[in-house]
């Protein structure tokens, strides 16, 4: 970090000179560039010519809101033209910037190739990888293949997201990424995120934004950053609607359907996006364990064989309404629920072996479960334009109530080698959650003059659990307590922030600089039972999270951009994990919660460089303090697994991303990077100083057969990589798909296959266990063969654009 520290301030240095020289503002050219329904058409690249030969004065690309602006111009006659992917370039009439030193253009829209403005489908795609200065953009339905898949499988294709047998991702290297839905957090724990990922088809999802640094504007929470999953929505007039609907066949046979309307007259918009998924899919684990006496000696060994079989039935719904109460003020109001359930019969083969190798004992448990998770939610937001220049207030209100549940039965018979019963153990457990969620957040917006803006915000959450667990001995159908691991906790926590946030604008160099502050007030209670007292924890704390960028623009064009940041995180620990109830998952594996779990703070530098938005080199370098990790120890020859601060995780970055087209009918996009780990602190087995590099790497390629056949093969490989105290070996996955368009383009039939080669298999060690060793293996039902078809029909029109809403960012990432 010390090295990193002298190139930061050298380039700090650099942008106070240039702030120094600044020259006399000159005249400006401003508008706006739109598609053919009259939406903002963001990251399109507006190129500022002179008219007399048509030479490139600067060049830019259109923010989220469509807008461009050029300034310090000289007296001169300019023209406008914009260029985007499978639109048709645009050349405004001549400019004379003479006879005005301030020109706003009427906005203007790019018409899609092969189409006339006037008409409704719309063939425009927009490339699967969009950067900006402060995210990565990732274009969903760009890939045939997402078709018929979930949010969980489109994020593991996303460039730097790994997501592994259990569902729990990492980004870039690094665990504890906050996933929000529509700029809102999901508040769930690790399990129940991946559930609810699961459930959420592909079809519902528009845009997937990865942010390793967010600006100020965002929670701090998330280690590794933030990842913001943008659903569909839409808002044009009269009646529109997309259907989906998909079957697949793994193992075992799955389908998807889903629905997106949205009516609108006059000044109210009503939207609705409803899906349903059912589900059946195959997990076999496999766990080979050793273990030693204190010299060294191995003494015995177990091999677990573990098989998941799960159905599950998902229905997800959002749907809201939009009131345009003026020109400039629109109240909403979007309700969202879930309902998941699931029931599955694991069996667990569990061969116990002496010293000597010799078969010792055989446990086979058979673990029935049904479990059911529901969400609802309300969301009241108001947004308000006091005038043209872009001052804006909005403000929203959030309350979520989760509500999930399993009941389980384990039935544990001991065999000898020769088949001999020698024990029976059933054990009954019931395990109730529930989660309240109240929140409020306020934010404004005011541009400045001299291309520059201020933004602050407050926010306020309060958030109460209560998590039960009921564990049950069964002998001679007699039900009794187990004291030992019957327990009920409660946590109640409530967050204040407030933010502020400038950037402005300065010939070649661009900067904004922010910084939020965040108070948190926790206070957990474990209740006591007949054979254990109560337990109760109070935790305040107050934090300052700075953020800043700086980019630099090489040329004049804007072509070659030069960009570094910093930014400092927190890390909070979930709800769940603070809870030290135990859950069963055989007679040798439990997983166990850690009240006395503290947070993690992150300090991320980063540099970046693009050319042309054709490549993206980027460093970056991230500290973390006081890291919380899963982490492996032994009790007897039970492991046990749970969550804990492990010490400091340094991580360093290099990555290249690409986007070019070798021909007119191939589009590539590539991605891979290079980092390595390094974790350092005291654990159970003593000092732990553990790091490897990794190699990790994801590619798409989209061809374009006809104007009515395209087909697509992409695919993702991670090499072996260390994660505290986990060492994975390498694997991979190779997808393909073709997709035919049908009914005056309106309607498609796509069939993609996931995994062709059967090569995705998270396998590993598990290592710094004292006085064991471990190894695993997964085999998953990853290839997967979908059959889908799509149809949307209605009418496009020019609309208001709708912010994104939601106040409750981080707590949701962190229930139960």
């Amino acid at each position: 970090m010390k090295i990193l520290r002298p190139f930061f301030l050298t380039l700090f240095t650099l942008f106070l000179f240039n702030f120094a020289n600044a020259q006399t503002p000159g005249g400006k050219i401003s508008g706006t560039v739109l598609d053919e329904t009259k939406k903002p058409l963001d990251g399109a690249t507006v190129i500022l010519l002179t008219a007399k030969d048509s030479s490139v004065v600067a060049t830019q690309l259109a923010k989220a809101d469509g807008s461009f602006a050029f300034q310090n111009l000289k007296d001169n006659t300019y023209l406008i033209k914009a260029t985007y992917i499978s639109f048709k370039n645009y050349v405004g009439s001549p400019i004379n910037l003479s006879e005005a030193k301030t020109i706003n253009l009427p906005a203007f829209s790019l018409a899609p190739i092969g189409k006339t403005l006037n008409e409704v489908s719309v063939t425009a795609k927009k490339s699967f990888i969009q950067q900006k200065i402060d995210r990565t953009v990732v274009n969903v339905g760009a890939l045939i293949s997402n078709t018929g898949t979930n949010a969980l499988d489109v994020l593991s294709k996303s460039p730097g997201v790994q997501v592994d047998a259990d569902g729990n991702i990492t980004f870039k290297g690094k665990g504890g990424v906050l996933v929000m839905i529509d700029d809102k957090p999901t508040y769930l724990s690790a399990s129940n995120l991946a559930t609810y990922l699961r459930s959420l088809p592909s079809s519902a999802l528009d845009q997937i934004e990865l942010m390793d640094n967010p600006p100020a504007k965002y929670d701090a929470a998330g280690n590794a950053g933030v990842i913001n999953i943008k659903t569909k929505k839409n808002t044009t007039r009269g009646f529109n609607a997309v259907i989906s609907s998909d079957v697949s066949q793994g193992v075992y046979f799955r389908t998807n359907q889903s629905i997106n309307f949205n009516y609108r007259i006059d000044k109210v918009n009503l939207f609705a996006n409803v899906s349903y998924n059912r589900q059946r899919t195959h997990r076999k684990l496999e766990i080979d364990r050793d273990y030693f006496d204190d010299n060294g000696t191995k003494t015995s060994s177990l091999a677990d064989i573990s098989y998941f079989r799960p159905t599950s039935n998902n229905t997800d719904i959002k749907t809201g309404l939009d009131y345009y109460l003026s020109p400039k003020t629109t109240w909403g109001v979007v309700f969202t629920g879930t309902l998941s359930n699931d029931h599955d019969s694991s069996p667990v083969y569990s061969m116990l072996y002496n010293q000597a190798g010799g078969l010792d004992s055989t446990i086979n448990t058979l673990n029935t479960s049904k479990n059911h998770f529901n969400s609802k939610g309300v969301n009241v937001n108001y947004t308000h334009k006091f005038d043209s220049t872009g001052r804006t207030l909005t403000f929203d209100l959030d309350y979520i109530h989760d509500a999930a549940g399993s009941n389980q039965i384990f039935v544990n018979n001991t065999f000898l080698p020769d088949g001999t019963l020698t024990n029976s153990q059933t054990i009954t457990d019931n395990l109730p959650s529930t989660i309240n969620i109240y929140s409020a957040k306020a934010d404004y917006s005011h541009p400045l003059k001299g291309k520059a803006k201020f933004e602050a915000g407050i926010k306020s959450s309060y958030v109460n659990t209560d998590n039960a667990a009921n564990y049950f001995n069964v002998i001679d159908n007699i039900t009794t307590i187990d004291y030992n691991n019957t327990n009920r906790f409660l946590y109640k926590e409530n967050i204040n922030a407030g933010y502020i946030n400038f950037n402005k604008t300065i010939g070649r160099f661009s900067i904004q600089t922010g910084l939020r502050m965040e108070n948190t007030n926790g206070k957990g209670n474990q209740l006591g039972n007949a054979q254990r007292p109560d337990s109760s924890f109070v935790k305040h704390y107050t934090n300052l999270f700075p953020t800043a960028y700086l980019s630099y623009n090489l040329d004049t064009a804007g072509h070659n951009v030069l960009v570094a940041s910093y930014g400092r995180r927190i890390g909070r620990p979930s709800y769940g994990s603070l809870n030290p109830f135990t859950f069963f998952v055989d007679k040798f594996t439990y997983f166990s919660g850690n009240p006395f779990l503290k947070p993690q703070f992150t300090d991320n530098y980063k540099l970046a460089y693009s050319f042309r938005s054709l490549i993206t080199i980027a460093v970056t370098y991230n500290y973390t303090a006081d890291v919380q990790n899963e982490t492996i120890h032994k009790d007897g020859q039970v492991f046990i697994s749970t969550t804990g601060n492990i010490g400091q995780q340094k991580t360093l970055d290099f990555s290249v991303n690409s986007n070019f087209q070798p021909a007119k009918w191939w589009s590539v996009n590539l991605y891979a990077e290079v980092y390595k780990n390094t974790y350092q602190g005291a654990f159970y087995t003593g000092y732990l100083n553990q790091s490897k590099y990794t190699f990790s790497a994801n590619g798409n390629n989209q061809f374009t057969i006809s104007k009515t056949w395209s087909a697509e093969l992409s695919g993702f490989f991670n090499s072996s990589g260390t994660y505290g105290q986990f060492v994975s070996i390498p694997t991979g996955m190779l997808n393909t798909a073709v997709q035919k368009k049908i009914l005056n383009n309106k309607g498609s039939i796509k069939l993609n296959v996931r995994d062709v080669l059967k090569t995705f298999s998270p396998s590993g060690t598990i290592t710094n266990i004292e006085g064991a060793a471990a190894k695993y293996h997964n085999t998953l039902d990853t290839r997967v063969a979908t059959l889908a078809f799509t149809y949307s029909f209605g009418k496009s029109t020019n609309n208001p654009q709708k912010r994104n809403i939601g106040g409750a960012d981080s707590e949701q990432g962190r229930a139960h």
